[in-house]
């Protein structure tokens, strides 16, 4: 791929946005060179992975350059010490225009690699606020206070709002705006295309004091295109 977008970058770490269909990590039997460290390695050098986003999730992702460093950001990452803020677009209206979902998770031995409410589990939380509410889905930024594996998709779902598009979880590879809009009006080349083909979850900000100079970071990653190109769709189909 092209070069990658660096959002803050110092001799200590690197906070870079990843595109979805990347894996943050290198995948089993896959190749390091082909996940999203590997491609960042290869335009600036040796990384160290202090968290993970899902593969299919966009957003920011923060690397260290020294092992020392990464002892320090991933000591801040477990005490919590850190701030992390999502868009997702979820199915159907939110009433509520704010809420705190507090429901531990446990992997799902049903399901092995995907996740559950189990209230044996581990402690999640998440907040959340609805930015807009469209005829058939919903805009919302949500902040977690825990790190849990797909804790935001399953917190979304336990809600009654799974993700717009999340084939775990939601049970949708990808998402038609002709499927919700009477008169949309489309070629023969949008009708096979999906609005979105990738779950509608963005890593949005990330926040936290810098392990080595103290100093307050605070980044934030845009909307990407097809991010945008839905949510324009969603309110022209409000009209």
């Amino acid at each position: 791929m092209s070069q990658i977008p660096i959002i803050f970058e110092d001799e200590y770490l690197v906070i870079a946005n990843k595109p979805s269909g990347i894996a943050s990590i290198p995948e089993r039997n896959g190749s390091r060179e082909n996940s999203f460290v590997g491609m960042l390695e290869s335009q600036i050098g040796q990384l160290f992975v202090v968290h993970r986003i899902d593969k299919q999730t966009s957003g920011i992702l923060c690397f260290a350059k020294t092992e020392d460093v990464h002892k320090a950001l991933s000591l801040i990452f477990e005490n919590r010490e850190v701030e992390k803020e999502y868009f997702a677009v979820v199915k159907g209206n939110v009433l509520e225009p704010h809420g705190i979902i507090n429901e531990p998770l446990a992997e799902n031995p049903a399901r092995p690699g995907t996740m559950k409410v189990y209230a044996k589990g581990k402690e999640a939380i998440s907040e959340y606020w609805v930015n807009e509410n469209f005829k058939h889905a919903a805009w919302l930024r949500v902040k977690i206070y825990t790190g849990r594996m797909h804790q935001i998709r399953v917190h979304l779902k336990s809600i009654g709002h799974p993700l717009l598009v999340d084939e775990i979880y939601a049970g949708t590879k990808n998402f038609h705006i002709s499927s919700v809009m009477k008169n949309f009006k489309q070629n023969l080349e949008e009708e096979t295309r999906p609005t979105i083909a990738r779950t509608t979850l963005h890593a949005a900000k990330l926040g936290f004091i810098h392990p080595i100079t103290k100093q307050s970071i605070s980044v934030e990653a845009p909307l990407p295109k097809d991010f945008e190109v839905l949510l324009k769709l969603l309110r022209k189909n409000n009209r």
